[in-house]
């Protein structure tokens, strides 16, 4: 068995590195920089506009109320649970890997690589809500299947391609989220519960190496949370995502605010690490320059396609959801959730490392007896250290941003298998998904881990080829968009590539 698991592990790297590694990551990057440029660089020249319709308008009721339409969801809901999905495990213990691995000079390149991002987040959005259509139930169901069997099929002899892009594209969503969306974020949440809460007469209890019966029981209390939650459906997903993700992402930059500030005399220091790092690596990474500089962009890119998702085709599948009617306002909020994800949350664990003094900034060398898995908790005790609270306080962070990403992607899950399976069968798959959750709390192998990972780089490959195959649309709908709302001009809304769902749009009030 265990030479059929190395046999496996083994082709699922040859895998891994060739998607993520050798071409993913910087397929991702060029699409991020082509729909920067077709969209007349949109996140930056319309930097007011797009705050103003998202962060500003979070006390508006047609933005924050819940839909009338009990089918649908508002786009705040749409935001929080697509932010539950992508503000997980990569926010923390990703970010102190990227440092630890390619040095302070990755967070930089993550930066570029959320700037680049936001505008691939937004174009998967505007065609996620423009393909979209309503199922059996009246739920819509849009994502990267939709727009690629609809979009990319539309195009002259592609109508089998997107078909089998499509499908593939479920496959992969499916099976990662059974991993990324499961197994791996559930075994995150116990390691550090476990560690940071022992309870020894539970621990002390072991079920086999590397595994106990505490192990067992938080997995069985996690999985009976997400039961109650998923099997209620988007509606109850999206009930708790929009109470927990704005506690959740404030209670962290809270936190990290305190050990910044009370570190402050190295804001100017890490700041400057990480911007001439990002150039001149530091020797701990090793290698020729070229190849170190390689390094470091790789790290940086990898890090932060994995915390906020942008190009995978992930959160559409949720922001398809929401009751707007036109693509670019869902488009915008896209854009400010990888800016929420990566130069927000991200920033702040990047900065509470650098600050705290557990990373060194001269020699790139971490505390004795530390690891990327333990740095911020780390970083937290040297402020919060009366009775371990720093680690106690990142244990419930990492709790609230892996289990919502739990949820989040049962959502994602039960679309893809939609789109396969057919409405009345989805109950199936989340039965699974919610089984999966105990082989999380109980596996000791990173090999599940690593496999979902490959399958989550997968997802991106059928979506990235729709995605620019579209760009022409993307860019059509940005300049109708940017015509009628911003210049005032008197043309015809494009909103749907369907005549009857575009004609019950424009009978809706606007959206602003």
């Amino acid at each position: 068995m265990d030479q059929f698991f190395n046999k496996l592990a083994a082709v699922n790297d040859v895998i891994n590195t060739f998607v993520w590694t050798k071409t993913g990551v910087w397929l991702l990057v060029a699409v991020g920089i082509v729909m920067t440029l077709i969209t007349c660089c949109f996140q930056v020249t319309h930097i007011g506009h797009w705050m103003k319709h998202t962060i500003g308008s979070l006390f508006k009721k047609n933005v924050i109320g819940h839909s009338k339409d009990k089918k649908s969801i508002s786009p705040f809901q749409a935001l929080c649970t697509a932010l539950a999905a992508t503000i997980g495990t990569g926010n923390i213990a990703g970010v102190a890997a990227a440092i630890v691995i390619g040095g302070p000079g990755a967070v930089f390149w993550m930066w570029l690589a959320a700037f680049f991002g936001m505008m691939t987040n937004y174009s998967e959005n505007i065609l996620g809500i423009y393909y979209r259509r309503r199922n059996k139930d009246g739920e819509w169901s849009g994502g990267a299947m939709y727009y690629l069997a609809e979009g990319l099929g539309s195009k002259k002899g592609c109508k089998w391609l997107g078909k089998i892009l499509a499908i593939l594209f479920s496959c992969f969503a499916i099976l990662a989220s059974f991993g990324i969306g499961s197994m791996g974020q559930v075994n995150k949440i116990v390691a550090n519960i476990a560690n940071a809460f022992d309870i020894k007469a539970l621990s002390s209890v072991t079920l086999y190496e590397g595994v106990s019966l505490y192990n067992l029981i938080i997995g069985l209390v996690i999985m009976a949370l997400a039961a109650l939650i998923v099997l209620g459906g988007l509606k109850r997903i999206a009930a708790v995502a929009e109470k927990v993700v704005p506690f959740m992402v404030v209670f962290f930059v809270a936190g990290s605010l305190v050990i910044i500030g009370v570190n402050y005399d190295q804001i100017i220091p890490a700041f400057k690490a990480i911007f001439v790092t990002a150039f001149k690596p530091m020797a701990v990474v090793g290698g020729g320059i070229g190849a170190v500089i390689g390094k470091v962009m790789t790290q940086g890119f990898k890090r932060g396609v994995f915390s906020n998702e942008a190009g995978l085709g992930s959160s559409v599948m949720v922001h398809s959801n929401s009751n707007v009617k036109e693509p670019v306002t869902q488009g915008m909020w896209g854009i400010f959730e990888v800016f929420a994800d990566t130069i927000i949350v991200c920033t702040m664990t990047a900065l509470v490392v650098l600050t705290s003094g557990v990373y060194d900034l001269n020699t790139g060398l971490m505390q004795e007896g530390l690891s990327d898995a333990t740095l911020v908790a780390s970083a937290f005790n040297t402020v919060f250290s009366w009775g371990n609270i720093g680690e106690k306080f990142v244990a419930i962070a990492m709790f609230l941003f892996a289990f919502t990403t739990v949820l989040s992607w049962s959502h994602y899950g039960t679309k893809a298998w939609e789109y396969l399976f057919g409405t009345k069968t989805t109950i199936v798959f989340k039965v699974i998904h919610i089984i999966t959750i105990i082989f999380g709390a109980l596996m000791t192998s990173s090999l599940a881990w690593d496999i979902s990972d490959t399958f989550n780089g997968l997802m991106m490959m059928p979506n990235l080829i729709g995605v620019v195959t579209l760009s022409g649309l993307v860019m059509k709908i940005t300049k109708n968009y940017v015509d009628r709302k911003i210049k005032g001009k008197d043309v015809a809304p494009i909103l749907s590539y369907d005549p009857a769902i575009q004609a019950d749009m424009e009978a809706k009030p606007d959206d602003e």
